[in-house]
C-alpha cells in the first residue's frame, strides 16, 4: 500500500474546499440500506449537507455546515424513499471547531450534532455509538451521501451514494484528519471519493451486525494531476469519530431537553 506523501498532500492543499457528493459512486436504493442511517441537512439559504444519524432524534454531521445564518432541516428517506423532512431545533458544536477558516490549515474540530423536532421512527436505523471503530492505514471502507457526481452537476444532488475507498493514514498539521482515497488512483488522478455536499456524511466499515461508524466527512480535493480547479475525486479527509466520542456523549447529553438552542459544547 503505497501512502500519499506530505509533499503530495501539501501540493494538494490549494485545492481543498469542504466536501459539499460521491464522485463515482452507486445509487443506494435497497430500503434496507444505508438510507437508514444517512440523511441530508439543507438550509434556507440552499446549502447542502450530508449527515448521519446516532439517535431516532439526533444527527452528526461537520460543523461547517452549520455556520449559515440561516434556518436548518434534515431530510430522511423513508423505504418507499420518500423525502421525510424535520426541523433541526438545536444543536451543539465542538468547541474547537473555528468559524470563518478553511479547511486548509485543518482549524478545530468539525463535528456537530443536530437535535431533531421529533425522533424518526419506523423503518430507520441510527448508527450504534458503543460500537465505534478506528480508521486504519490500508483498511476499505465505504462513504455515504448526497452530493453531486461532478463539479457543475448541481441537479445531481439529493440522491444517496456510496463508494469504497481506501485509509491512507492519519494527518496532523493543527488538527488530526484521515485521508481516504480511490485505492487505484490515491488522488493522483481523477477517481472515487467525496464531492459538494458530501461534508458531514458517514465513512463506514461493513460488519456481520451492519455498518460500524468510523468517521464524518470534512472536506475533499480535486487530484493532483486534475487539468482543472476541483473539490472532487481526489482526496477525502475525515474526522474520526473515535478521537472525540466523550465529547459527542457531551453534546448528545447537553441536548437533551432544549429546544431552539445553538450551543459550543
Amino acid at each position: 500500500m503505497r501512502v500519499l506523501s506530505l509533499l503530495s498532500f501539501l501540493a494538494l492543499a490549494s485545492l481543498i474546499v469542504p466536501a459539499q457528493a460521491v464522485m463515482r459512486g452507486q445509487p443506494s436504493r435497497h430500503p434496507d440500506g444505508l438510507r437508514q442511517s444517512v440523511v441530508w441537512i439543507e438550509n434556507s439559504e440552499g446549502e447542502l449537507c450530508s449527515g448521519a444519524l446516532i439517535r431516532p432524534d439526533l444527527v452528526l454531521t461537520a460543523a461547517h455546515c452549520m455556520m449559515d445564518q440561516a434556518s436548518y432541516r434534515v431530510v430522511a428517506l423513508n423505504r418507499a424513499f420518500k423525502p421525510q423532512r424535520l426541523r433541526v431545533v438545536a444543536a451543539a458544536v465542538h468547541p474547537q471547531f473555528m468559524p470563518g477558516t478553511t479547511p486548509r490549515t485543518q482549524p478545530g474540530v468539525d463535528l456537530a450534532i443536530l437535535k431533531l423536532e421529533r425522533p424518526l421512527t419506523d423503518g430507520f436505523v441510527p448508527f450504534n455509538l458503543s460500537a465505534i471503530g478506528q480508521l486504519q492505514p490500508g483498511e476499505r471502507v465505504t462513504i455515504a451521501g448526497y452530493g453531486i457526481v461532478g463539479e457543475g452537476q448541481r441537479g445531481s444532488a439529493r440522491t444517496l451514494r456510496q463508494t469504497d475507498l481506501v485509509s491512507l493514514g492519519p494527518v496532523k498539521i493543527s488538527n488530526r484528519v484521515h485521508i481516504v482515497a480511490d485505492e487505484n488512483r490515491l488522488a493522483q488522478t481523477t477517481g472515487a471519493g467525496a464531492c459538494r455536499g458530501d461534508s458531514g456524511g458517514p465513512i463506514l466499515v461493513p460488519t456481520q451486525a451492519g455498518y460500524q461508524l468510523l468517521g464524518i466527512v470534512s472536506w475533499s480535493s480535486g487530484a493532483l494531476r486534475s487539468a482543472r480547479n476541483s473539490a472532487c475525486g481526489g482526496l477525502t479527509a475525515v474526522t474520526p469519530v473515535s478521537d472525540h466520542l466523550a465529547w459527542i456523549n457531551q453534546g448528545v447529553a447537553s441536548l437533551d431537553g432544549l429546544q431552539g438552542h445553538w450551543a459550543r459544547q
